[in-house]
């Protein structure tokens, strides 16, 4: 199949691809490439897929997408207007429909770059279960690259580096008794109290980086008294506990932020553990696509895959055509506008690229 940029996006939205179930996206993205005259065959890595495009000049790009979406309510996939509507339009199947369209329709001989295409699954959920980490470790080609692109929805401007992430579970501990008589027990929500009220109280912290701003920050997420009776003291209280952290920390000074706010006040196990990114604004490459049309250079306040490629020094970049503001949101849609001048972005700066670059 193939057709506009739209019907491409459409026929992806049309695919359910809900997190751990996009087998059927990726076979049917994987047939659908296949059929192209690709520089060597595709690879395939569970639900994931490695597309050589072109091989034998210029500096060696990936464009990188992942197939999944989060779990929201949608209705079937459709056109309204100059607007697509569907489950991952914007987040990122988006980016996904401008990868194909320029791997069918861009003449192989005017891409001044080796270009390569990764689909990859599991993205919307925890670090250790993402797909593309595999990937990366099993692939003979893509730890290699000179700059990799996630087409993350960005509204076509470019997001540099990004936030890193640690989930943990934070456990205050206590001992029940009757509430009658309160004082025999030990409340572990009252316990809590202070430990609230500081990270409530919590100030982001700025980093500036290649003239980006970044801004640390910690949240309360989640919280569970274990339910043991309206008329019981808790003995047990447990927060989740997520830190955003600037690109000029390390996982490990993170994790030991974290340690240092909870102190001996609570037990604390990190749940997910996801490094930053740095900006990579010096990159000539980077330089070439902000030269393209993008329009505008801001820092990635979340986080994003480009901290994989980041961890095996590879530069890595966040641009895509979807709606930033549409990721995640019931009834998800995104421009079709967007979509368009995200592909002529990406396709200017393809072809400008040469050796020298």
């Amino acid at each position: 199949m193939s057709g506009t940029i739209e019907e491409t996006l459409l026929w992806l939205c049309a695919i359910p691809s809900p997190i751990g179930e996009e087998r059927a996206l990726c076979d049917a993205v994987a047939e659908r490439v296949d059929r192209l005259p690709l520089a060597m065959p595709l690879r395939r890595y569970g639900d994931s897929l490695v597309v050589p495009v072109t091989r034998g000049r210029g500096p060696r790009i990936a464009l990188v997408g992942h197939l999944d979406t989060v779990r929201t309510e949608n209705g079937p996939a459709h056109i309204a207007g100059d607007r697509c509507v569907g489950s991952g339009a914007s987040d990122m199947k988006s980016g996904l429909a401008v990868m194909i369209e320029l791997a069918e329709t861009l003449d192989p001989k005017k891409l001044g770059c080796e270009l390569t295409l990764v689909f990859y699954a599991r993205e919307e959920g925890p670090y250790a279960e993402n797909e593309l980490g595999p990937v990366l470790d099993q692939d003979p080609e893509l730890g290699g690259v000179d700059l990799a692109v996630c087409m993350e929805p960005s509204d076509n401007k470019l997001h540099l580096g990004c936030m890193g992430s640690i989930h943990a579970t934070v456990t205050f501990e206590g001992r029940t008794a009757h509430s009658a008589r309160p004082w025999e027990g030990e409340n572990a929500v009252t316990k809590a109290a202070s430990f609230l009220g500081e990270m409530g109280a919590l100030a982001p912290g700025e980093s500036i980086l290649d003239g980006m701003s970044y801004r640390t920050v910690t949240t309360v997420t989640q919280a569970n008294d274990g339910g043991r009776g309206r008329n019981v003291v808790p003995d047990r209280f447990v927060v989740n506990l997520n830190h955003r952290f600037a690109p000029d920390a390390t996982l490990e000074q993170a994790t030991a932020t974290v340690r240092a706010l909870v102190g001996e006040r609570a037990r604390v196990d990190f749940t997910d553990l996801s490094p930053a990114a740095p900006p990579a604004a010096s990159h000539p490459l980077v330089k070439a696509l902000m030269a393209a049309g993008v329009r505008g250079v801001e820092p990635k306040r979340a986080w994003t895959d480009v901290a994989r490629f980041a961890a095996r020094g590879v530069a890595a970049v966040n641009f895509g055509p979807g709606e930033n503001a549409q990721a995640h949101q019931k009834n998800e849609s995104t421009s079709l506008a967007l979509v368009r001048e995200g592909r002529a972005i990406a396709a200017r700066w393809l072809t400008s690229l040469g050796p020298g670059v």
